[in-house]
């Protein structure tokens, strides 16, 4: 099995309190993996710590077989890894067409240069539509983003996520506040636009999370306790003392 990501024996203390404990998690490439746990259980410090927006106090992380602990976000990003947040992270004054642009200018090579009109990139313009027309939102490009509904935004946070290329994606709590309607067309547009890609999902609704892993880890108090395919972790009687026979059923 080939790894998208490593992370191996980490820990991660916010003063003398450890929040990640003896963390290890193998992701493989082209693999749709879930990390699922009850509130407080340190998943979205884990996408903190793979991304880079945090440090590990200990341990080894990897990305494509290359030590990535330590490294600032935009290295690991330029190394092939793109993540959303939890909060819709979108510029709410720019045009859709502008949000998606921006992602897509960088990873094609293009920085600032004022004597540039970005308008005479006929490659960004091309990329930029087909991801809108992939997210759907063409009809809102002109569309300053703050005035798109939510689903539209996390839509639109999707888009501007694999706009730039990366292998790797790692969405944190994509259907969180989404209506059942809204939700399957999330899950539906996540399924499509990750294909052939490595997915990382955070994610509560377990209808979601069971209908797309391909594997599921469970993680709990820091420590994940049971990582296996989506029939092993629904009866895996770790994993249902640990969601009191609830939600995992």
């Amino acid at each position: 099995m080939t790894t998208a990501i490593q992370v191996n024996a980490v820990e991660k203390s916010f003063g003398n309190v450890a929040i990640i404990r003896d963390l290890n998690l193998s992701v493989a490439k082209g693999e749709r993996h879930a990390i699922i746990g009850p509130n407080g259980a340190g998943k979205s410090t884990t996408f903190n710590l793979i991304s880079g927006h945090i440090k590990p106090t200990s341990g080894e992380i990897r990305l494509n077989g290359e030590v990535t602990s330590g490294l600032r976000p935009f290295e690991i990003n330029r190394r092939g890894l793109s993540r959303s947040f939890q909060v819709t992270n979108v510029f709410a004054r720019m045009t859709v067409w502008e949000n998606v642009r921006c992602a897509v200018l960088w990873a094609t090579g293009h920085r600032y240069a004022f004597w540039k009109n970005v308008d005479n990139l006929p490659e960004v313009k091309q990329r930029t539509a087909q991801i809108l027309d992939d997210i759907h939102l063409s009809h809102r490009r002109d569309v300053p983003a703050g005035l798109l509904t939510y689903a539209e935004q996390r839509e639109l946070e999707i888009g501007i996520t694999i706009a730039g290329g990366a292998s790797v994606i790692m969405l944190d709590e994509p259907t969180a506040g989404m209506s059942h309607a809204e939700t399957e067309r999330a899950v539906a547009l996540i399924r499509r636009l990750t294909e052939g890609r490595t997915l990382v999902i955070v994610e509560h609704d377990m209808s979601v999370v069971f209908g797309l892993a391909d594997r599921i880890s469970v993680l709990v108090y820091g420590h994940i306790i049971a990582s296996g395919t989506p029939e092993e972790i629904r009866g895996n009687p770790k994993v249902k003392e640990a969601y009191l026979g609830e939600e995992i059923d």
